[in-house]
């Protein structure tokens, strides 16, 4: 009875926590539907002005298309670099791919706007200041951290002899890696993907630096409206970014429910 007291107070504290961390997001969602004109909960109903104003918005859809080209982007180099990487470094002595992957992860460990300052001064001299492919090629220097940590995790779990049956069958390492390598690490890659992608769609920090005045994406277009007003459409993008968040995790989720299926189906 004591363990049984134990653990439903060590859950009931694991709610109390998870709760606490949430609140603050889930409040956008009421507000976004409020009836007034400024940052408020509703007053006498709930409305869907805002909502309208953003899907009709040409300056909001504008910047969230700007965003989705550049997170697009940035995650597709970052996918490409990133897995290479983590499969080089598999195949590495021990001591030699740690190294590399060490470096991998500075873009973590180096505070964002110290990396921005070398980039700024960089990218005067590429002529990238000020550019969707200066920008995209940040966020995939910054994504690139998280797919390397997913794709080497779902590495650690790779049969090497799957890869040397297939080139002892006659296939190249090319075919090894489309064929056998890539299918099996697959969640990894996935997981990477979404990751880069969600750090690259909210990012401000690189684009208040390198983005100049004619590149405004979805992060950067709140900011500027709540340095100048709070329109209650801050509120409905965010609860928007939040529903395309969700919408995100689902495949990472789907896919770690069949891992978890197929490792039962084995016992």
């Amino acid at each position: 009875m004591g363990w049984l007291g134990r653990s439903g107070t060590v859950e009931a504290a694991a709610w109390l926590v998870l709760t606490y961390l949430l609140a603050p997001s889930l409040i956008v969602f009421p507000l976004s539907l409020t009836d007034r004109s400024f940052l408020a909960m509703p007053q006498v109903g709930l409305s869907l002005a805002h909502w309208r104003h953003l899907l009709t918005s040409a300056e909001w859809l504008g910047a969230a298309s700007q965003s989705l080209v550049i997170a697009l982007t940035s995650t597709a180099l970052a996918l490409l670099f990133g897995t290479l990487c983590a499969i080089g470094c598999s195949r590495l002595a021990s001591r030699a791919g740690e190294v590399v992957r060490a470096a991998m992860l500075l873009p973590l460990i180096v505070p964002t706007i110290v990396y921005t300052l070398g980039l700024y001064r960089l990218f005067i001299d590429l002529h990238l200041l000020g550019t969707v492919a200066g920008i995209a090629i940040a966020h995939a220097v910054t994504g690139l951290p998280y797919v390397m940590i997913t794709v080497s995790a779902a590495l650690a779990n790779f049969d090497p002899r799957l890869e040397q049956a297939a080139r002892g069958l006659g296939a190249s390492t090319l075919q090894t890696l489309r064929m056998v390598v890539v299918p099996d690490i697959l969640p990894g890659i996935i997981s990477g993907a979404v990751f880069a992608f969600a750090h690259s769609w909210d990012e401000i920090i690189i684009v208040l630096f390198i983005a100049g005045r004619r590149i405004t994406t979805l992060p950067r277009l709140m900011w500027d409206r709540v340095q100048e007003s709070l329109d209650p459409t801050i509120a409905a993008v965010a609860a928007a970014l939040i529903g395309f968040s969700l919408i995100l995790l689902l495949p990472v989720l789907l896919s770690r429910a069949q891992d978890a299926a197929a490792e039962r189906s084995k016992r």
